[in-house]
């Protein structure tokens, strides 16, 4: 799928694959009855990396990048995440928000020409609860990504035997490789 046609989606859904060694992420146009839709975007996170890289790709062939982001120093991880598109341009970066409240996980999403999002668990019984009990880190998690009371996106975890979530996109300007990016983060670095 394009650029263009992709930036037209409001709805997609983020399905994680477990291996031992790869976090997988198959993302897909939410169709209108809330099944799969085309693919638009693949990704691979590896495990245990001194400094995070994980690239998305417009499918699982991977022979065609669509953006990228990487971890601005190595285990500091309040230092933010650039993301690129697919030449190397920059499209925005996102950093978690690690003084701002130890029992509801903050993340700050920057797009060029867009003011600052800020990005909560909605939920804080169940963000407390997963925080501070590891045999519930499985309870579903709501961030919702805003400017003052406008949610711009939002990314819901569903309950599920492995991890799905529903984007939600409200907000036309943003740029959907930046919202794919942020969203495979909240899986891979929520736990960090």
């Amino acid at each position: 799928m394009d650029t263009a046609t992709l930036q037209t989606q409001t709805r997609l859904i983020l399905r994680q694959k477990i291996t031992m060694m790869i976090n997988r992420y198959v993302v897909h146009i939410a169709e209108p009855d809330g099944s799969d839709g085309p693919v638009v975007a693949f990704a691979e996170q590896k495990r245990l990396t001194l400094k995070e890289q994980v690239t998305l790709y417009t499918d699982e062939s991977r022979g065609e990048a669509l953006a990228a982001f990487k971890a601005r120093k190595v285990i500091d991880l309040a230092s933010g995440y650039d993301v690129v598109d697919a030449s190397g341009v920059p499209i925005g970066l996102f950093r978690k928000d690690f003084g701002k409240s130890l029992l509801r996980s903050t993340w700050h999403l920057q797009q060029p020409g867009l003011p600052t999002m800020t990005g909560q668990e909605r939920n804080p019984l169940v963000a407390i609860l997963r925080r501070f009990t590891d045999s519930l880190s499985w309870l579903p998690y709501h961030f919702d990504f805003s400017v003052g009371a406008s949610i711009a996106f939002s990314v819901e975890r569903r309950w599920g035997l492995r991890d799905t979530y529903a984007i939600d996109i409200n907000d036309p300007r943003l740029d959907r490789r930046l919202v794919i990016a942020m969203a495979v983060a909240l899986d891979a670095l929520q736990a960090r």
